[in-house]
């Protein structure tokens, strides 16, 4: 794909790396020179140095021929501005926006709701660019098809990604495991993804996985092994060992079992602290204490995939109201006079967390977990450390690059909720067209995971799991078919519209492309 990226800040650069490392055709537009340098010096793309708000600067970055534009840069109307610029003259490119306000959102699905009662009279003509790409036909913006009859309102914006609703939902997918290790759900499917790592002494400790099935009879697969600074795709030979981090792709509700096999299983959560009272925070908050809400006025714009038909939807099937103490700590005393007001029952506290005497006088102590979610991943990561060597029994901490979390897993924190590559992966998953469901990196990035619908063009349609091979491993995980999820043996045949998860190593793009006829 041919991709216009506008913001060079940690998204923008983590993303056009991504993007680069996939071979995509990437120019990278921004303003501050210094950055436009450190991008220019370290990746194989174009950069221009130059304001992305200028219709001459996006024609000099060739976005007439791109397929899609990716705008990132730290202030929300910026982005929204330069996806307006494109959509008045290149209207089939796909323009994906990085929101913070809510409220631009929630007008965007008004506008939607208005035009959805008046329907237009060129319903069921036209071709989506993601789907024309995703069959390996090129579209140039303006040309070919007929002009697509949906198209979004608000200033032609495809998709909003908000990262502070995407960093909450998996923090609250990890509270509802438990919080001993990070979980990745996949939607409208009832498996998951839990990553642990393995205790001495636990029963996989020294386990080979020939005998994986006499320790564990469910239906899961051990996916990747992580060991000593790097990641592999095991197999029948591999022996687990103390240190570990695994993956281990099962069923939602056998995750939590599963853990304590690994050794790293705890009592129920009850007492629960955040550290920072910001968006990420208060939206954890609303959550725990809240789940029967719905959220669809800030999740539905987004395009968020989630079970069900808000954030916290899922959540609430786990745990019923009440369940949690919730205690919020903020130093900001206006903000914690907005938070009191928002959460009744929730103890706010107007502290800083790094006042010793606070943490003893408060019994901070006794929290069975801590998630640590202020706008600082060095604060975040140190309080969470710190806490838990004062006796709190779990944490979950915010960190933006995979090297903090790298150090903080070491450091023994719990759960590192990655907030760049969060929102990395989710406009990604924006870019695939209309067959790709999701595209997420785990372990150090390394690692690929691709939800992928299967299309009649595909060579995959009506072929047995065994033709799928790569040639640097993979794996197929998961089917879906008629709304039924499996893990796929040696007989199953890819049939058209399954809904497929693979796993596999970075560099296998093209080769996945080429069997599903997708653009990743």
């Amino acid at each position: 794909m041919r991709i216009v990226v506008v913001g060079a800040g940690k998204v923008g650069f983590s993303l056009c790396r991504r993007l680069v490392q996939e071979n995509h055709d990437v120019s990278l537009i921004e303003a501050s020179e210094e950055r436009a340098r450190h991008v220019s010096n370290r990746l194989d793309c174009r950069v221009i140095n130059d304001g992305g708000n200028n219709i001459r600067v996006l024609e000099d970055a060739d976005i007439s021929r791109a397929d899609a534009l990716v705008c990132v840069t730290n202030s929300d109307e910026l982005n929204m501005i330069i996806c307006g610029l494109a959509a008045s003259r290149y209207p089939r490119l796909i323009k994906i926006a990085r929101v913070r306000n809510s409220e631009y959102a929630r007008f965007r699905r008004a506008e939607r709701r208005d035009r959805a009662a008046k329907p237009s009279a060129q319903a069921g003509q036209g071709t989506q660019v993601g789907q024309a790409t995703q069959a390996g036909q090129a579209t140039q913006a303006g040309q070919g098809t007929p002009e697509a009859p949906d198209r979004p309102g608000v200033l032609g914006i495809d998709h909003f990604i908000h990262p502070d609703v995407e960093a909450a939902r998996w923090v609250l997918s990890a509270v509802g495991r438990g919080a001993v290790g990070d979980v990745l759900a996949f939607p409208e499917t009832p498996y998951e993804l839990g990553s642990v790592a393995i205790a001495a002494g636990s029963p996989l400790d020294g386990l080979s996985l020939a005998d994986y099935r006499k320790v564990y009879t469910g239906e899961s697969l051990v996916t990747l092994v992580e060991r000593g600074g790097g990641a592999f795709l095991p197999s029948g030979a591999t022996v687990l060992a103390a240190g570990d981090r695994i993956h281990i792709f099962t069923r939602g509700e056998e995750i939590e079992e599963l853990f304590k096999l690994a050794g790293r299983g705890g009592p129920a959560l009850r007492r629960i602290g955040i550290v920072g009272g910001s968006q990420i925070g208060a939206l954890v908050a609303e959550g725990l204490l809240y789940p029967e809400r719905q959220e669809e006025d800030l999740t539905e714009p987004f395009n968020i995939p989630v079970r069900g038909k808000g954030i916290f939807s899922f959540f609430k099937m786990l745990h019923p109201k009440n369940q949690y103490r919730v205690i919020i700590i903020e130093q900001d005393y206006d903000l914690c006079k907005e938070l009191s007001a928002r959460f009744p029952e929730a103890l706010v506290l107007n502290e800083e967390i790094a006042d010793e005497s606070f943490v003893a006088e408060e019994r901070i102590s006794d929290l069975d977990l801590i998630i640590t979610a202020t706008g600082h991943q060095e604060l975040n990561i140190i309080a969470a450390v710190y806490l838990k060597s004062r006796g709190v029994g779990r944490a979950i901490a915010l960190a933006s690059g995979t090297g903090y979390g790298i150090i903080a897993r070491q450091l023994g924190v719990n759960v590192v909720v990655p907030t760049e590559q969060v929102v990395v992966d989710s406009i990604l998953s924006r870019l695939g067209g209309a067959a790709v469901r999701g595209v997420h990196r785990i372990g150090d990035g390394g690692i690929g995971i691709y939800e992928i619908e299967v299309a009649p063009a595909a060579p995959a349609a009506e072929k047995p799991v065994t033709e799928f091979h790569l040639s640097s491993g993979g794996l197929v995980m998961l089917a879906n078919r008629g709304g039924d999820s499996f893990i796929p043996r040696g007989d199953y045949v890819f049939k058209v519209q399954d809904r497929v998860i693979i796993i596999a190593k970075h560099g296998s793009e093209k080769e996945i492309e080429k069997f599903f006829a997708v653009n990743l």
